[in-house]
């Protein structure tokens, strides 16, 4: 520990204040966010307070940790942080986490943080300008991750508006059919498409178009049934139905088995881009796999989407397609389950089509194949961020590393 550190409590230095019951704010468009006891869930017209604020959740098998720097609103299940010192307040975050200060349990059948658990455990608190250096620090990492996310949210939104104009709206067709240019789209590419409908079988479609199921285009492949003695700490990772989240899987939600495990269940090792769906729980989510250092296996109750060539030169109009919410709700109504809901394999590839052209499909899937490579590439530097991050964190927070010494590693990342 430094020599110019201070020791201290945490109930010398900070206040853990309580939030306050708020109602509708899952529905409200308000301009401030509300946070709970697992982070953000909705927004209201009024904060509670002014930012930058921290929120430590109080209740719950979960209580996160956040940090804001607008004002924000705080629901009764969660404080809000108030320094009793002058303290950097993303500093504080950092301490924060470090000190697993949401991990205290007091005991209480509902699992709950309490501020007398808090106040009473020591902490090492540095001069107020190396807070500042290693908020700086760390936050410059965070803020990075931050903007790829965005970054990511934005190209996904580009990819999904062109899918709509193209294929739900039909905006190239009804351009054509009142004499006009379709609106940013090469003479070429216009070209393909028709300038009239047509009714197939009651359903108005673009003339020539086709209708179908899923199942009659792209296959579907079930994930390999490991055993509960298969699992171990570290290995070869598996993509179960956690690691399933909306847009891209979360590989840093697998479980893992043993290389020997591994080759057996070979035929079911994913690639960068494959399509996956989930099965069971949150039926209908779907993300694609992204790069990792050892890509993972499949897990049963987790589907794969076999699409003509692998990777991202023909994901586009299919990760469009599972990602609309009448895919969704189409999955759902077709699960079954009262306590946790199961979909099949059949029941998901009767998903009905609208197919275009091969020359559209390809074309949309050509256009779009690049921007998925960017938010592939911009999830596996998010990956490596946020693993500098945690590594820095607990070595900063110590003392066992100092900040001139963490800006030589930050030089050769960022």
């Amino acid at each position: 520990m430094a020599v110019d550190w201070r020791p201290s409590t945490w109930g010398e230095e900070i206040s853990l204040e309580y939030g306050k019951s708020l109602r509708n704010y899952d529905k409200s468009r308000g301009s401030y966010r509300v946070f709970g006891s697992n982070g953000p869930i909705g927004w209201t017209d009024k904060p509670l307070t002014a930012g930058p604020g921290i929120i430590l959740g109080r209740k719950g098998a979960y209580r996160g940790v956040e940090f804001t720097l607008s004002p924000f609103f705080v629901i009764d299940t969660a404080y809000y942080v108030v320094p009793k010192s002058e303290l950097d307040m993303r500093w504080l975050y950092y301490a924060i986490k470090y000190h697993k200060l949401g991990e205290i349990d007091d005991g209480s059948p509902i699992p709950s943080t309490t501020r007398a658990a808090v106040y009473v455990r020591e902490l090492q608190i540095p001069p107020l300008s190396e807070q500042r250096a290693i908020a700086s620090i760390l936050g410059s990492l965070d803020d990075k991750i931050e903007l790829n996310r965005r970054m990511n949210e934005t190209l996904e939104g580009i990819a999904r508006a062109l899918f709509k104009s193209w294929f739900v709206d039909f905006d190239p067709v009804r351009a054509k059919m009142d004499g006009q240019q379709p609106n940013g789209m090469s003479p070429q590419i216009a070209n393909l498409f028709p300038s009239e409908f047509e009714h197939v079988n009651g359903e108005l479609v673009p003339k020539g178009w086709r209708q179908s199921l899923l199942a009659n285009e792209i296959g579907f492949q079930g994930g390999f049934a490991f055993k509960s003695k298969d699992w171990q700490e570290e290995g070869v990772p598996v993509v179960k139905i956690g690691s399933v989240k909306p847009g891209i899987i979360d590989l840093d939600q697998v479980s893992f088995v043993s290389e020997e495990i591994a080759i057996q269940a070979s035929r079911y090792r994913l690639g960068v881009g494959d399509l996956l769906i989930g099965m069971t729980g949150y039926v209908g989510e779907v993300g694609i796999v992204p790069p990792a250092q050892l890509l993972p296996l499949l897990n049963q109750r987790v589907g794969k989407f076999v699409l003509s060539t692998p990777g991202t030169s023909s994901l586009g109009f299919w990760y469009c397609t599972t990602r609309r919410q009448e895919f969704r709700s189409f999955v759902e109504g077709r699960s079954h389950g009262t306590a946790q809901a199961n979909v099949s394999a059949s029941a998901i590839m009767e998903y009905p089509l609208v197919l275009p052209s091969p020359l559209i499909l390809h074309r949309f899937n050509s256009v779009s194949a690049p921007v998925f490579d960017r938010i592939l590439d911009n999830h596996g530097q998010m990956r490596m961020l946020a693993s500098l991050r945690d590594t820095l964190l607990p070595k900063l927070l110590s003392g066992e590393l100092r900040v001139p010494e963490a800006d030589k590693m930050l030089e050769e990342v960022l």
